[in-house]
């Protein structure tokens, strides 16, 4: 399996002033954005780990997710949360010629936390032998800081502030870690069963 962010999160979109608020950068100056570069590196560090620890992306983008097999003949399981749509589906041969697969043959269960690609039919389309398959998605709860929840917006603060704060300190604080732990929490994908 190999994940591949096709369309990068534009600098514009990011919370610089919201980060430069939350840790006073501005106060007492009209507009202070001399560390701009620092904090957009932070921020850009701080939003990546959030996404890994709870498997969602946060900004609206596109991936290509590429497998040499189904898991499942039926539906195969999309690693990011929110789905908003499967843009396409090719099936790649051994020599490396795309065969587009209809759209007709697919379709996306948009579920919230386990999206998934499933058949229109009775199987998923055969990958060819010794090929792959390349779904090109996009996901993310919207283009804006705004769309993002409350609580995941709060964590990326709070992480790309520890950051900020320790930059000359290899060690973390256990505190502000809790504390972003807690506000992730709820977004982990909670597994029942002995099955994953």
């Amino acid at each position: 399996m190999q994940l591949t962010e096709t369309s990068p999160i534009p600098g514009a979109a990011l919370p610089l002033a919201a980060l430069r608020d939350h840790l006073r950068l501005s106060s007492g100056f009209a507009d202070d954005s001399t560390q701009d570069g620092l904090l957009e590196q932070y921020l850009r560090a701080a939003i990546a780990s959030v996404e890994g620890r709870v498997a969602r992306a946060l900004f609206a983008r596109d991936y290509t997710l590429r497998l040499t097999r189904w898991r499942d003949g039926y539906a195969e399981r999309l690693p990011l949360a929110p789905v908003l749509a499967v843009q396409g589906v090719t099936l790649v041969s051994a020599q490396g010629v795309e065969m587009p697969v209809a759209p007709a043959r697919y379709r996306l269960d948009a579920d919230s936390m386990r999206p998934r690609l499933e058949a229109a039919g009775v199987a998923l389309p055969q990958i060819p032998t010794g090929g792959a398959v390349v779904i090109a998605f996009r996901a993310g709860f919207g283009v804006v800081w705004d769309d993002i929840p409350a609580d995941l917006r709060q964590a990326v603060l709070l992480l790309a502030a520890q950051y900020y704060e320790g930059r000359a300190d290899a060690g973390g604080d256990d505190e502000a870690s809790f504390g972003i732990r807690a506000l992730l929490e709820r977004w982990r994908d909670m597994r029942l069963g002995g099955r994953a």
